[in-house]
C-alpha cells in the first residue's frame, strides 16, 4: 500500500510525495501545501457540517424562496407549492425535475453521507467498492442540487425588465443555498480512503 511505502498524495495539486518521517510536517514541493496521509479531522468535520445542513433543511422546504409582487397583489411561494403549481399547469416533466433536484437529491445526500461516516465510525467492512461509488455519485449529483436557485434567479431578472411585477428572494431559497453549499462541503471534506483503511485494518 502507498502508506507502507511511505508515499501521500497532496490534497492540492494531487501530486505523489515520499514521507520519510509521518511524525514530522512536510510540505509539498511543488505547491508548498502541507501534507496529510487522511485529511485532518475528517470525520468531525463532515459531521458538523451535515448536520447544520440537516437542521437548514427544514426551513429550505417551508419557508418562502421567492415573494412575488405586482399589481395583482402579493404572493410567496415556496418550493412545495413551486412544484404543486407546476404540476397543477400541467407542467408534469417540470415539475418532476424541480422536485427530484430540490427535495429528492438534497435528503438522498444527506441520507447517503450520514451512511458513510457511520460505516466508517463502526468499522464496517462490507462492499467498500460500493460504498466509494456512492461518494462519487454524490460528487457528481452535488451541482444539481441548485435548480432552484437558478430559476429563482431567472425570473428575478426576467421580471424586473417588466415595471407592472418585482420578486424577491425569500428566507427559504437562502436557507436552501446553504444546505447545498454546507452538503457540498461536507462531501469535500470526508476522506472516502478511511473506507479502505478500515478493511485493511480488519484484513
Amino acid at each position: 500500500m502507498a502508506r507502507q511505502l511511505g508515499l501521500v498524495a497532496c490534497h492540492v495539486c494531487a501530486l505523489v510525495c515520499h514521507l520519510t518521517d509521518p511524525s514530522r510536517s512536510a510540505h509539498c514541493p511543488r505547491c508548498a501545501a502541507k501534507l496529510h496521509r487522511r485529511k485532518p479531522q475528517s470525520v468531525a468535520r463532515t459531521w458538523a457540517l451535515l448536520l447544520t445542513a440537516c437542521v437548514l433543511y427544514v426551513p429550505a422546504n417551508w419557508l418562502p424562496i421567492m415573494h412575488t409582487g405586482s399589481l395583482f397583489g402579493a404572493q410567496s411561494d415556496t418550493i412545495i407549492s413551486g412544484i404543486r403549481y407546476l404540476w397543477e399547469s400541467g407542467a408534469y416533466d417540470l415539475a418532476v425535475i424541480v422536485f427530484i433536484a430540490s427535495i429528492v437529491v438534497p435528503l438522498a445526500k444527506l441520507i447517503a453521507l450520514s451512511l458513510l461516516l457511520i460505516s466508517v465510525q463502526i468499522h464496517w467492512t462490507w462492499q467498500p467498492l460500493q460504498r466509494t461509488r456512492l461518494y462519487r455519485a454524490l460528487e457528481l449529483v452535488g451541482k444539481w442540487s441548485m435548480l432552484d436557485i437558478y430559476v429563482v434567479a431567472l425570473l428575478a431578472t426576467l421580471v424586473h425588465f417588466q415595471a407592472v411585477a418585482s420578486i424577491t428572494v425569500g428566507s427559504g431559497a437562502i436557507a436552501f443555498g446553504a444546505v447545498v453549499v454546507l452538503t457540498m462541503l461536507a462531501a469535500l471534506s470526508f476522506d472516502p480512503r478511511l473506507i479502505w483503511d478500515t478493511t485493511e485494518t480488519d484484513g
